[in-house]
């Protein structure tokens, strides 16, 4: 029997699985994702409450979420590597353009940070 995930922040990533994050109030939260048949895995574990998601064109993953105690925008490579992308508080969710902007948004604000990282078209 597959595993119940109360599902949040979606994304489907360019290789065709669906992406999703539960947020708890863990220090040690679950990114999962969902095959196209309907399997679904843990893709990474070790994220403070993850939110919002997007790709960017390279398949890269980016999460508000926190690292270590680090809030802000995670970064999970297609490896499974993770990196703190960029820090600031009450980061909840994100978006990225095809253009090279990232905008964050926070429980009271939108901010709009170029980072010469080019979002994932959506495909309609």
């Amino acid at each position: 029997m597959e595993p119940s995930i109360a599902a949040y922040h979606l994304a489907f990533g360019p290789d065709g699985w669906l992406y999703v994050t539960g947020p708890t109030t863990s220090s040690f939260d679950c990114l999962y994702r969902i095959s196209p048949e309907g399997q679904s895995e843990v893709f990474y574990r070790g994220l403070g409450r993850p939110q919002g998601i997007a790709f960017d064109v390279k398949g890269n993953l980016y999460v508000a979420s926190s690292l270590g105690g680090r809030r802000g925008v995670v970064r999970v490579t297609p490896d499974r590597k993770v990196d703190q992308f960029l820090s600031g508080p009450n980061v909840v969710g994100l978006a990225i353009s095809p253009g090279g902007a990232m905008v964050v948004a926070t429980n009271s604000a939108l901010y709009r940070v170029d980072t010469a990282v080019r979002g994932l078209r959506l495909l309609g």
